[in-house]
C-alpha cells in the first residue's frame, strides 16, 4: 500500500468514527414549558388589591420549613368568580373596620406533591413544634392532615383570616428561631397582624376545628366574624380549619391543575 492508499484508509477511519460518535451522542433535552392557568383564573389584586396578601407557602414559614415548589412569586391566584365573591366580603368587612388576608390560594399540584413527600420523610421535623406538637408524624395522612390531592388545586379554595385596620406591620420569619406552639395564648404564638382566632394558620390540631367547643369568647367571635362574612358571597368552610374556605358552585370542581404560581401564568389572558 503506497503512502497515498494509507493516508486515505486513515482518513476514511477517522471519518467514520466521528459520525458514530455524532449519531451516539445523547440529543439536547429541551425544558418544557410550564402550562398556564386557564383564562378563568385571575390574580386577586387585580379584582381587589385593598386585600393583604401573605403567601405563607412562598415562604419558610409554613409547616414544611421551606419555600414550596411551584410558588414562583407571593401572589394569590384564583377562579375570577372566587376572586369576585372575596371582593363582595371584604367591602363588607370594610366598612366595619376589617381586612380580609390571604394565606394561600390556588395551589399547584407540584406543591401538593411536595407536602406528600415531607410527609413521608419522617426526618423531617423542624417545623413541628409550632404546626404539629401534638401530632405524631406517622398520622398526618390518617388523619386528614395531608392528602394526595387538594381542593386548591381546582381553583376556588382560599385559606384565610381578618385583620383589624389599620394593619400592624408583622416581622418577617427568621429560620432557625424558637418556636412556639400554635394553639398557645395568641401572645406566645408567632406574631401575626390577624385578630385572635384561637390557634395559628395551619395548626395541626383539633382546637383549629372552626366549631371546637373550647374557642369562646373573643376567639369564638372572631372565627363567626370570618365565617360570616364569606358565607354570605356562598364560600362554605371546611369544619376541621377555621381558615379555609371554597367558593360554591366551582368552576373546574373534577380538574386538579399544575400551572406554577406567577404572573405569567396569566399572561394571555
Amino acid at each position: 500500500m503506497n503512502r497515498t492508499a494509507a493516508a486515505l484508509r486513515r482518513l476514511a477511519v477517522l471519518t467514520a468514527a466521528a459520525l458514530l460518535g455524532t449519531a451516539a451522542a445523547p440529543s439536547v433535552a429541551r425544558a418544557t414549558p410550564d402550562p398556564k392557568a386557564p383564562r378563568e383564573f385571575v390574580a386577586l389584586a387585580d379584582v381587589d388589591p385593598t386585600i393583604i396578601q401573605e403567601i405563607r407557602y412562598f415562604t419558610a414559614h409554613n409547616f414544611v420549613g421551606e419555600r414550596v415548589d411551584g410558588y414562583k412569586q407571593p401572589m394569590c391566584i384564583l377562579t375570577g368568580p372566587a376572586a369576585k365573591a372575596l371582593h363582595k366580603a371584604q367591602a363588607g368587612l370594610l366598612k366595619r373596620g376589617y381586612s380580609l388576608k390571604v394565606y394561600d390560594c390556588y395551589r399547584p399540584q407540584r406543591a401538593v406533591d411536595h407536602f406528600v413527600r415531607w410527609a413521608e420523610d419522617l426526618d423531617a421535623q423542624k417545623m413541628k413544634p409550632e404546626f404539629y406538637p401534638q401530632v405524631d408524624k406517622t398520622r398526618l395522612f390518617a388523619d386528614g392532615y395531608i392528602a394526595e390531592k387538594s381542593g386548591h388545586s381546582r381553583g376556588s379554595t382560599v385559606d384565610l383570616t381578618v385583620v383589624k385596620l389599620p394593619a400592624r406591620p408583622t416581622r418577617p420569619y427568621l429560620p432557625g428561631e424558637t418556636l412556639k406552639a400554635c394553639y398557645g395564648p395568641q401572645k406566645e404564638r408567632f406574631p401575626d397582624n390577624s385578630v385572635d382566632m384561637g390557634t395559628g394558620f395551619d395548626c395541626f390540631d383539633t382546637l383549629a376545628h372552626t366549631d371546637d367547643p373550647r374557642v369562646q369568647g373573643v376567639q369564638r367571635a372572631n372565627r363567626d366574624l370570618l365565617r360570616d362574612a364569606l358565607s354570605g358571597q356562598g364560600f362554605v368552610n371546611l369544619p376541621e380549619e377555621w381558615w379555609h374556605f371554597t367558593y360554591k358552585p366551582e368552576l373546574f370542581p373534577d380538574t386538579y391543575f399544575d400551572f406554577p404560581i406567577a404572573r405569567r401564568s396569566l399572561t394571555g389572558h
